[in-house]
C-alpha cells in the first residue's frame, strides 16, 4: 500500500483509510469524529503559519504534510458518512478557481488587484443564489479574534461604512482609552471593563487595518519580539546571579531598555 519512493495522494488517502478501518485501524484514529479533529486542524494551521514566520523551509513541508492530511481526515469521515469523497472536495475548489478567476480562464479582464477582490466578492455573492442578509454575512464566528474584527472591517468598508482616512480611527482610539481609563479608575464591574477593553481592541484593529497592516500578524511579531526581549533579561538576570522574580522593577526596566538599544544597534 504504501510506497515511500513514490508517495501520492492515493498513498496517503490509503493510509488514512487504514487508520481508520474498523477491524485493523488505529483505536484512537476509529473514535474520533469531526468535532474532536477540528481543533487539530486548527492547530495545524497555525504551525503552517509559524513555519512561515520562522523562514524554515524544511519545517513548512512538514507542516505542510500535517496539514494536508487533516484535510484527508475530514474527507475520510465524510466518505464514510456517505456525503462526498476527496475527490469530490478537489474537484469542488478546482471548479471554484476556474470560476472565480474568469480574468484568468474566461475572457474577461482585471488590471489590479484591487478590482480582482471586488470581482472575487461578487463572484461569492452571486454563487449564494439568494440576496444576501448582512454585508457581513460570511465571516466564521471561530476565526482568531483579531481577524474576525478586521473581516468584519473590511466588509462594512466595501458597503462604504468606514473611515475616509487615518484620522477618524485615530481619534477613535483614544476616546476608547479614555473611556476605558475612566471605567477603570471608578472600579467599574468586570463586564463593563469588558466591554471598554473590547472597544477599544476593535478601534485599534481599525487603525491598524487603516494602515494596511493584518492586525494578527502584528500582534504576533509583537509577541516575538516581546518574548525574545524578556528572555534576553531573564538571561542578563541570571548572569548576576538572581532569578527574575528576585530583581527589583527598576533593574529589570533598566535591562530592557539595554536589551531594546543592543538590538537598535546590532545589525540585522
Amino acid at each position: 500500500m504504501h510506497d515511500p519512493d513514490n508517495p501520492s495522494i492515493q498513498t496517503l488517502l490509503d493510509i488514512m483509510a487504514h487508520l481508520r478501518d474498523p477491524d485493523n485501524g488505529c483505536p484512537w484514529d476509529q473514535e474520533q469524529d469531526f468535532r474532536s479533529i477540528a481543533p487539530y486542524t486548527l492547530e495545524e494551521a497555525y504551525e503552517v503559519v509559524d513555519a512561515i514566520e520562522r523562514d524554515d523551509h524544511t519545517d513548512l513541508q512538514d507542516e505542510l504534510g500535517d496539514l494536508l492530511f487533516q484535510v484527508v481526515y475530514h474527507a475520510r469521515m465524510a466518505e464514510e458518512a456517505g456525503w462526498f469523497r476527496f475527490s469530490d472536495v478537489v474537484k469542488s475548489i478546482c471548479d471554484k478557481m476556474v470560476r472565480r478567476h474568469p480574468h484568468v480562464f474566461a475572457d474577461e479582464s482585471i488590471t489590479d488587484a484591487g478590482a480582482q477582490t471586488r470581482a472575487w466578492e461578487q463572484h461569492k455573492q452571486n454563487e449564494r443564489g439568494t440576496e444576501v442578509d448582512s454585508a457581513l454575512d460570511g465571516v466564521p464566528v471561530a476565526l482568531p479574534a483579531l481577524t474576525r474584527a478586521c473581516k468584519l472591517q473590511r466588509k462594512a468598508a466595501r458597503v462604504g461604512f468606514d473611515w475616509p482616512d487615518s484620522d477618524g480611527p485615530v481619534a477613535k482610539v483614544s476616546e476608547e482609552l479614555a473611556e476605558l481609563h475612566t471605567e477603570i479608575a471608578a472600579h467599574a464591574g468586570f463586564d463593563t471593563l469588558e466591554d471598554e477593553a473590547g472597544d477599544l481592541l476593535f478601534a485599534s484593529v481599525n487603525l491598524i487595518r487603516h494602515a494596511g497592516i493584518d492586525p494578527e500578524s502584528a500582534l504576533r511579531r509583537a509577541s516575538d519580539k516581546f518574548a525574545r526581549r524578556f528572555r534576553q533579561v531573564e538571561h542578563r538576570c541570571r548572569e548576576s546571579g538572581r532569578a527574575v522574580n528576585e530583581v527589583d522593577l527598576e533593574t529589570l526596566d533598566r535591562h530592557w531598555e539595554t536589551v531594546k538599544r543592543q538590538e537598535a544597534e546590532s545589525p540585522a
